[in-house]
């Protein structure tokens, strides 16, 4: 698993109801299934992922994040994760809305856009930034909502969501310095991670 799902995973108690919103091949259902007991299922839009993971006996169905999680009745689950596919879906406050709707608890990861390396880039280049994390040229990427960890922050206070936990690490998975300081964790950490739920939850 990539290191942003073996985080997830460890946010999630054992045998819960999860939803993965943007699956991919599965690893972390497969994981949760594996060493957690939970009952978990996946959405994913690329339907060729959805054709591995099912061929590997997960249960995942094709759909997207943008359309599909109207039509979940409330309280379906104990967790709704997003790996790093808010900034690419179409209406990402629609989506944590019904993420937190369907859910008791939402967990959300998502690379940084504030990270030092992409400011310097930005500022001495001038050009769309390029890293390990956003590797694909602005004309083909699929990331429509690139945002930093203080814009996530700040639509949580605006929709009023509870910030339970929050991690900001880079691609090694180290944290320090920036473990407690969300200022630094904005300009330090490559990717972040929160477990989010709504203030009557």
């Amino acid at each position: 698993m990539r290191l942003d799902q073996r985080l997830i995973a460890g946010m999630i108690r054992p045998r819960t109801r999860v939803l993965d919103v943007g699956s991919g091949d599965g690893a972390l259902l497969d994981y949760l299934f594996r060493n957690s007991g939970c009952d978990a299922r996946g959405i994913e839009i690329d339907m060729r992922e959805v054709t591995r993971s099912v061929a590997h006996g997960l249960p995942v169905m094709h759909g997207d994040a943008d359309h599909d999680l109207a039509h979940y009745p409330d309280n379906a689950f104990d967790y709704v994760v997003l790996q790093r596919t808010l900034q690419a879906v179409e209406r990402p406050r629609e989506v944590l809305r019904q993420m937190l709707r369907i859910g008791r608890y939402a967990i959300v990861s998502f690379p940084n856009f504030g990270h030092w390396r992409l400011r310097v880039q930005m500022l001495v280049r001038g050009r769309m930034p390029m890293t390990s994390v956003w590797n694909t040229p602005w004309y083909d990427t699929p990331n429509i909502h690139p945002c930093t960890i203080l814009d996530f922050l700040t639509l949580c206070r605006d929709e009023g969501y509870v910030v339970e936990e929050w991690m900001a690490v880079d691609e090694d998975g180290e944290r320090a310095p920036w473990r407690r300081s969300i200022r630094l964790a904005n300009l330090f950490g490559e990717q972040a991670l929160f477990l989010l739920r709504r203030k009557d939850g």
